[in-house]
Formats: C-alpha cells, sequence, structure tokens
C-alpha cells in the first residue's frame, strides 16, 4: 500500500510596515485574509488583525525584555510546527521583514525544515519617519548618501561590527533603529572618533502614529532631552543636517484631532469603523464597548410581520444597524430587496440612506432633520398617512416618540424590533486609570442607550472630575446625560457620526 504524502504548509515572512494600519501593502494585506495561523510580533499593530479570517489563529509573539517574551528558536519552531500540520502561515513582522530584523534566522530555518517561504516588504520605520515627521533623509542641497545602523546589536556578539570612526565622519543622514535604549553609548562612540558635538540630532518616536514623538536637539544632548520629554520605545535616532530641518513639513502633527484621546462607546463593529476614520484625522481612538447588537428576526413576532409585508404603504428605518439586521435577515430566506416592490420607504438619516442604496434601495423620504420626531413629523406634512400600514423595522428600546405622532396622525402603526441592545461586558479598568489620569480627551456618546450603560459602569462623579469633554450625538442623547447630571460641551449639528466628529474638530479650530 502506498505511503500518504502529507500536504505542507508554506510561510510567508511579512513586513507589517511602520504601525500605522493603513500603511500595509496590498499583497501583506491579501495573505492576511487567507492565513490559518498568524505569527505576530509586538511592532506590528494588532488592528492590521482586522485582515484576518475568522478562524485565523493568532499568536503574539513579544521579543522584548521581560518574562512574556518569546525567544527566536520559539518563534522558528511555532512557524515549522504550523507549516508541517499543513497550515499557511503568516509571520508578521514590524517594519520591513529585511532591515534590522531577524529574518534571516528565520527564512534558514525554514529552509533547513524543508518548508516553501515568501519574503514580502513593508515600509521600514526610517522611510515612515521621513514622510511623517518632515525630517526628510536625503536632500540634492545638503544629504546625498543615507545609512542605516543598528541600535542593539546581538546579545552574544563579542566585538561590534559598527565602524564608530567611519560614522562620525559621515557626510550625510546616520538612522539608528532601536537606539533609544542605548542612546548614552551610541553618543558617546560617536563623539569620542570625532562627531560634532553640535551636530543636529532627533529621535522620533511611534513613528506614523497618533502618538508620535519628535525631540530634536544637538547630538550632545539629545540623550537628556529626550530623557525630559519621556521619550519610550519605539524610536529612531536621525544625525546630521536632515535632523535640523523646521516643521513646514511635518504635515502629520499639523492633523486637526492629532495626538487627541477620543473615546467611543458604541458597540465592537461600529467602535472600529469610528476608530478608523479618527486615525485619518490623527487622534487616537480608544473603545470601550458599551453595548451588543442582538438580532431578533428569528421571533415569532418579526415572522409574523413578514407574512403580511406586502400589505404596508410605508417602511421605515431608523439606523444602519436596523438595514443590515434585515437584509441579513433576507439572505438567509432566499429574498431581496424586490420585496419592497409595494412599499415605499423612510430613513430616519442619510446614514441609514447610505446603508439602503448599498442594498439597491432609494429611500423615498429621508427628513432634513436626522432624529426620529422630525422624520415623523416632515412625513406627515408630505403624505397623508391616514389608514395607511406602516411599518417600523427598529431597535426594541427605540423611543416612542415616532409611534405617538404617526399615530396621532391616523396610521396603522406596526412596531416589529429587528434588534434588541443589550449591555457588553467590556473590561472597565483601563478606561476607569485613564480617567482618573485625564488622558481621555473627548468621552463621546452616540445613543441614549450608550450612555445608560456607560454609567452602569462608571460613576458621574469620576467622569465630572477627570475633565473630560463630553460630545453628543443629538438632543436624545444629551437628554440622557443630563438624568446622570452630565452636561455635553458639543452636541453634533445634523446628528450623525460624521458630524459628531465634525463638532470635535471644529472645537479646535
Amino acid at each position: 500500500m502506498a505511503e500518504t504524502i502529507k500536504n505542507i504548509g508554506k510561510v510567508f515572512l511579512v513586513g507589517a510596515g511602520p504601525g500605522a494600519p493603513d500603511l500595509i501593502t496590498i499583497r501583506a494585506a491579501e495573505l492576511l485574509k487567507i492565513a490559518d495561523c498568524i505569527i505576530i510580533d509586538k511592532l506590528a499593530n494588532p488592528a492590521l488583525l482586522k485582515y484576518a479570517k475568522q478562524n485565523a489563529e493568532v499568536i503574539h509573539t513579544p521579543k522584548r525584555a521581560g518574562p512574556a517574551s518569546v525567544t527566536q528558536d520559539t518563534i522558528n519552531m511555532l512557524m515549522i510546527e504550523k507549516a508541517l500540520a499543513g497550515k499557511t502561515v503568516v509571520r508578521l513582522k514590524g517594519g520591513d521583514p529585511c532591515i534590522f530584523s531577524r529574518v534571516s534566522q528565520e527564512a534558514d530555518a525554514l529552509s533547513q525544515a524543508g518548508i516553501d517561504f515568501e519574503i514580502v516588504p513593508g515600509i521600514t520605520a526610517a522611510v515612515a519617519a521621513a514622510s511623517y515627521a518632515g525630517i526628510l533623509l536625503t536632500d540634492r542641497n545638503y544629504a546625498s548618501q543615507l545609512v542605516f545602523v543598528t541600535g542593539r546589536e546581538a546579545d552574544d556578539k563579542q566585538t561590534s561590527n559598527i565602524d564608530w570612526h567611519l560614522l562620525a565622519k559621515f557626510k550625510g543622514t546616520i538612522v539608528f533603529y532601536m537606539g533609544l535604549q542605548n542612546l548614552d553609548v551610541i553618543v558617546e562612540n560617536l563623539l569620542t572618533n570625532g562627531l560634532d558635538e553640535k551636530t543636529p540630532a532627533a529621535v522620533i518616536a511611534d513613528v506614523t502614529l497618533p502618538t508620535q514623538k519628535i525631540v530634536k536637539s544637538t547630538i550632545a544632548k539629545i540623550s537628556n532631552d529626550s530623557k525630559k520629554q519621556n521619550v519610550q520605545p519605539p524610536a529612531l535616532l536621525v544625525i546630521g543636517t536632515a535632523a535640523e530641518r523646521d516643521n513646514t513639513l511635518n504635515w502629520f502633527m499639523k492633523k486637526p484631532l492629532f495626538g487627541k484621546n477620543i473615546l467611543f462607546t458604541r458597540d465592537a463593529k461600529a467602535n472600529a469603523e469610528l476608530a478608523a476614520e479618527i486615525l485619518k484625522k490623527g487622534g487616537n481612538p480608544l473603545t470601550f464597548n458599551t453595548i451588543r447588537i442582538k438580532p431578533l428576526t428569528d421571533k415569532n413576532e418579526f415572522l409574523k410581520t413578514i407574512t403580511t409585508f406586502s400589505g404596508f404603504h410605508w417602511i421605515i428605518f431608523t439606523s444602519q444597524n436596523g438595514v443590515e439586521i434585515f437584509f441579513d435577515f433576507l439572505a438567509k430566506i432566499g429574498k431581496d430587496s424586490r420585496v419592497f416592490a409595494n412599499s415605499k420607504i423612510a430613513a430616519v438619516g442619510e446614514k441609514t440612506a447610505d446603508k439602503l442604496r448599498e442594498y439597491g434601495i432609494i429611500p423615498d423620504f429621508v427628513p432634513t432633520v436626522f432624529t426620529s420626531e422630525q422624520l415623523a413629523k416632515q412625513l406627515i406634512s408630505c403624505e397623508n398617512l391616514e389608514n395607511k400600514n406602516v411599518l417600523l423595522l427598529r431597535s426594541l428600546q427605540a423611543d416612542k416618540i415616532l409611534n405617538d405622532i404617526l399615530e396621532k396622525a391616523g396610521a396603522n402603526l406596526v412596531d416589529s424590533p429587528v434588534y434588541e441592545i443589550a449591555p457588553d461586558q467590556s473590561d472597565t479598568e483601563t478606561v476607569e486609570q485613564n480617567l482618573k489620569a485625564g488622558c481621555i480627551d473627548w468621552l463621546t456618546f452616540a445613543s441614549p442607550s450608550a450612555v445608560k450603560f456607560f454609567f452602569e459602569k462608571f460613576s458621574p462623579a469620576l467622569v465630572k472630575s477627570s475633565k473630560v469633554k463630553i460630545a453628543s450625538i443629538g438632543p436624545v442623547t444629551s437628554q440622557q446625560l443630563k438624568k446622570f447630571g452630565i452636561k455635553p460641551d458639543i452636541e453634533a449639528a445634523e446628528h450623525t457620526i460624521d458630524s459628531l466628529i465634525d463638532a470635535i474638530e471644529s472645537s479646535y479650530k
């Protein structure tokens, strides 16, 4: 009997880029989508795991000092073990895998084990720093050559490979990677070998992230100045004329919300979407999941409503969640937007309308002010609803203002919840610590439910004492905040998330 040949997987050694999750390559994102196992470094942004398929195994492998550190031999064994099990493995490494990384050791180990591998480049930190800090590493006027140097050589090396005498005489830009912990030693070696103590130097930490920090000084003073400003790794050291460039090219740190810590309190999916928008504006998004969205489309009440669907003159959606859950249900029963053939559709606002358009539905009515009350008032001002059958597809906890106005107008109303809002079990410790430390600039609320569940976990006194500013999406949410003694600092003009972010941004102009 012939022996069964076992399939062996493949390993991809992938550069995760400098930090910002949108600076990953298309190739890297595609590989993350198909990976069975992702072995991720500490310097790779965990936000990149959004590309991973749901059942992918994720193994975190920090290699810094401390009890949680993972050795390189262990990482090599992990890659080999998973590949021999027939899995597609992505080894996700910060920056570029071939710049001061241990990719040679990993590739050698895979090669010796007979495992196929591929190296996928990424944007390295020095290149990103040049773009995101306005410190151009090369320039025809002052820097025609560039050298990258490691600031941390292998622990078991007996002698250094760094030519300090050459670097001290180098006429160009020098970039030290991972040099912050050895900054005193680097400075001493350069000065001892003849580098002018007035040579410009800059330390750039958290490159491309909302926490990016730049310290500019001279080589003689850069270590003390960095300590005074409490700069933490990961960081680069740039030496040469490039480091004294003024701030005119530093577009990133001029973004309107740069460095602002903004906490969102919606459900997990919505918080993730909001985080992406805040990152585009340079802000630092923080999330606390106050609510979970639970579909009710399997309940008898809703299923009974569906059997009479064609008899409704108007169908009203009051949220994007309601639209998504309803169309998910339609897909499960093998139906599509043709179920609306006999009905007109109303949406509470443009975001809900946009979500309907994604499914091929152009709403017949959208109010000019995006609240349930205005939806009802404006609809009856342009449409006679007396004896008309109207269906509401929305949250179980939605307020009854819409019902009251439509019923007074003579509508035959059916309120059929398609989802309910339940409290989430998010960890409160980090948020509590940040509030006590005054580290959060904005606390945002996008629904009365989020307010209610947030203050079930945190006391109003804690929020007031933290001096955090409060942003509300609209009057209903603001009213709920006031029940807890919290007055919003701003309220969104159009009662949408985009308008809420705009209001925060405008407060800094």
